[in-house]
């Protein structure tokens, strides 16, 4: 249980949403019991327990993908109030700490940029850039080769730098083209 918190963060990122968040950590830790005579002793159980969140966030990525989207108008209407009526502290009450706490720190665009990389380059950049994994520890839990690792990080990163270029350059962060053609 002492990657649970860790686990949610990297939930929320992946599902953007707290109750799927929730959901994929509980999935997580059964699948993980249920598995657990499969895990080596020894072996690195917080990449061990990140593969399985993957996993489980892939495939029911994938199975959502092929469902069409059902709702009730009964259920549209109270959306539509509760986003009207809601408060910042209503807001804020159901959002994790780490992002009430990035929000102080990271600007919007640069949260954009990061959601609108595509899911095989976010992914990725999230668990190396924001959770620390080593190269190696990323691949074994997406279950790729660490040579794609390492390319959907480097065209993830491109695809981050390209974004968010202009942002730079209005806060000052990289030169102006322009002032450099003088």
């Amino acid at each position: 249980m002492q990657y649970a918190p860790q686990l949610y963060t990297a939930a929320m990122r992946m599902a953007r949403n707290p109750t799927d968040a929730e959901d994929l950590v509980q999935e997580t830790f059964l699948k993980a019991y249920r598995a657990y005579d499969s895990f080596t002793a020894g072996t690195n159980l917080k990449a061990w327990l990140y593969r399985i969140l993957t996993n489980t966030y892939i495939n029911k990525y994938r199975k959502d993908r092929r469902r069409p989207i059902e709702s009730e108008l009964g259920d549209l209407e109270d959306l539509y109030l509760y986003k009207r009526i809601g408060s910042e502290e209503t807001t804020d009450s159901s959002r994790s700490a780490e992002d009430r706490v990035l929000d102080g720190l990271v600007e919007s665009d640069i949260k954009e940029a990061v959601e609108a990389l595509p899911e095989n380059f976010r992914v990725p950049v999230l668990l190396a850039d924001l959770e620390g994994f080593a190269y190696k520890e990323i691949a074994e839990i997406l279950d790729i080769p660490i040579g794609t690792v390492m390319s959907r990080l480097h065209r993830g990163r491109k695809a981050l730098q390209a974004s968010l270029a202009e942002y730079a350059r209005d806060r000052g962060l990289l030169p102006d083209p322009e002032s450099e053609d003088e």
